[in-house]
């Protein structure tokens, strides 16, 4: 059992091990709660019963609350319907909700969390690569709406984020390999050491591939929660990322669509002579080796454009990218024209 610490106004410790469900009830037990809301999807809805079963034996009201699955449960509507099943159970301050799931799953329960009675706690218990290396922890939630992803959410710290190794190795492949993105994402901004492993073979090294990344976004949260500054660096490829995902209507898995905008803003910087062409092919390699796509539509440009944006990074109508100066380094670009723009994404149309 690995032990990672996110410091600043709310600490709290993100687990990693084996079968650490018990854990995360026990964590529940201890602050004290009357009533524990555990949002999850249909395929966590044996293990959410377990979780169920586990809390009413220690005297708690487990409430299971089934959302659709991956980015069509962040919705309004969704949202609405479990704030009526908090008030209709009566949860106060001292109650809890659990995010069981993908990374859809823990950013609405901590939205739901953060905005009942102007914040209640949620313990986080991810399931997906995905969410176990990004959406569980750090504090943002939020939920999606027709202007774009994530547009409307709050920053609310879990309380606490209980990471089990083994529900890796039953995943679908395509979670695994969207996950990776994040993953790998955290190699190129900060730690190398994570692709020197992907080199090797993922699944040889998921334990440390795992604590090196969450260490890599601990770290980073932990000087910047609200996205202030150095905090934007966990935002690269996401630019057009996210652009991607929109047009696809959230078809495209999300790390997917980071995978090309990885690929993007590579060559982007490339352009500007930030890196050399050996960065842009270690791109290609390590986002090729995990399984990821490299390339995206042709002639999508101008929709992607104007779905870039909107991205909440921008400031003074520039969009504004995270881009790479190095292995392991960042800077950001904020006057990138609109023909350096096209240029990188040509390079990454088929």
């Amino acid at each position: 059992m690995a032990v990672v610490e996110v410091t600043g106004p709310s600490p709290y410790e993100i687990h990693i091990g084996h079968a650490n469900l018990d854990q995360a009830a026990a964590r529940v037990v201890s602050i004290g709660a009357r009533n524990a809301l555990i949002v999850h999807q249909e395929p966590l809805a044996g293990v959410a019963q377990r979780l169920v079963g586990q809390l009413a034996g220690s005297g708690i009201n487990a409430v299971p609350a089934l959302i659709p699955d991956a980015e069509v449960g962040k919705t309004l509507e969704v949202t609405g319907s479990l704030w009526d099943t908090l008030g209709e159970h009566g949860f106060s301050r001292q109650d809890v909700v659990v995010g069981l799931g993908g990374g859809a799953a823990t950013d609405l329960a901590g939205f739901v969390a953060a905005t009942w009675m102007r914040g209640i706690r949620v313990v986080q218990v991810p399931t997906t690569l995905l969410a176990m290396v990004d959406a569980a922890m750090g504090g943002k939630t939020g939920i999606n709406t027709a202007a774009g992803k994530n547009l409307v959410g709050a920053f609310h710290e879990p309380d606490s984020v209980y990471i089990d190794l083994d529900r890796i190795d039953t995943l679908p492949e395509v979670e695994v390999v969207s996950g990776s993105a994040e993953l790998v994402k955290t190699g190129f901004i900060a730690d190398p050491k994570i692709l020197d492993l992907y080199r090797d073979g993922a699944q040889n090294h998921w334990a440390e591939l795992v604590q090196r990344s969450v260490a890599v976004k601990a770290s980073v949260v932990s000087q910047d929660l609200k996205e202030s500054g150095l905090r934007e660096i966990l935002n690269y490829g996401h630019t057009l990322g996210h652009a991607i995902e929109r047009r696809e209507n959230y078809t495209w898995r999300h790390g997917n669509a980071v995978a090309v905008g990885m690929m993007f803003v590579a060559h982007l910087a490339k352009g500007r002579q930030l890196i050399d062409d050996s960065l842009v092919a270690l791109h290609e390699e390590i986002i090729t080796s995990a399984g990821l796509p490299t390339r995206y539509e042709a002639g999508a440009f101008d929709e992607l454009y104007e779905g870039m944006t909107r991205d909440k990074k921008n400031r003074d109508g520039r969009i504004r990218f995270v881009v790479l100066d190095g292995l392991g380094s960042c800077t950001r670009l904020e006057d990138a024209s609109v023909e350096e723009m096209r240029a990188a994404y040509e390079a990454v149309s088929e």
